[in-house]
Order: C-alpha cells, then structure tokens, then sequence
C-alpha cells in the first residue's frame, strides 16, 4: 500500500461536454489514491464507480442541447476517501432509484440503472442532496 501524503487540499477537475472526457477521471483517481494510501486495485473500483457517476450526468442530466457539466471534488485522508460530484442539470436522486435486478438474465434485464448499482456496491456511503440549483452526490470509500 502507498503512504498516504500530508496535502488536506480538495482534488478537483471538471467535466464538460460528453462522455470523451472519462477517461480523465483514471490519472484523477490515481492522484487521490496516492493522497490516501488508497491500493491500486482499490483504486480501480473506486474510478468505476466515478466513471459511472460522471457517466450518468453526461448522458442524462442535462436536458438536449445544453452543454453538460461536472464537477467533481474530493478530499483523501488516511484511511479514506470522499468523493462530491456536483452538476446543475435536472433534479436526480440516484439514492432513491430501483435497485436494477441483477438476478434476471440480460436479455431480460431493462436498460439502465446498473450504474447506479456499482456505485452503490463499490462505495460505503452514497449521499444525495439538491441545494442551490445543484444535484450533490457525496460518495465515501473507507478502506
């Protein structure tokens, strides 16, 4: 496991436009892993989960035509990180989504709604609130 370095400052980054901009988020991740101690194959959970997240804000936040945006801030200590993505599209809780039916086959399964199931197994706390004309996703890893 990496030592975890002494910087307390948020890691921030924003998205904007589409889904072409994910693949930014593993150098993102890999910056907070090493802030935290966070180990790599941690890490790659942790970027899933993220990549789902941001994924979802991209596609469908935003109604069409207008220009999609996420911010993303995260703040590592030993031991554990926490993870505010914020956009200013549409009203979402992903908290009180379905929970999609992994027990069904694929053909039988409906579209949608694995994402918000990743995260909610990859990560040990999912917290949603609307404040200030903004969906706040608060995402916390423990290890």
């Amino acid at each position: 496991m990496n030592s975890a370095k002494n910087d307390t400052s948020p890691l921030k980054i924003t998205l904007r436009g589409d889904i072409r901009q994910i693949p930014r988020l593993e150098d993102y991740v890999a910056e907070l892993a090493s802030r935290s101690g966070m180990d790599p194959s941690l890490a790659l959970s942790v970027n899933l989960a993220l990549e789902e997240a941001v994924t979802n804000v991209l596609l469908y936040a935003y109604p069409k035509g207008q220009d999609a945006v996420a911010d993303i801030e995260a703040f590592a200590s030993k031991g554990s990180v926490r993870i505010i993505l914020s956009d200013s599209g549409v009203p979402f809780d992903p908290t009180k989504a379905d929970t999609a039916d992994t027990s069904l086959g694929v053909e039988e399964r409906p579209i949608g709604g694995l994402g918000i199931f990743l995260v909610r197994q990859i990560m040990d706390s999912v917290e949603y609130r609307y404040e200030g004309g903004k969906n706040i996703l608060t995402m916390t890893k423990n290890f």
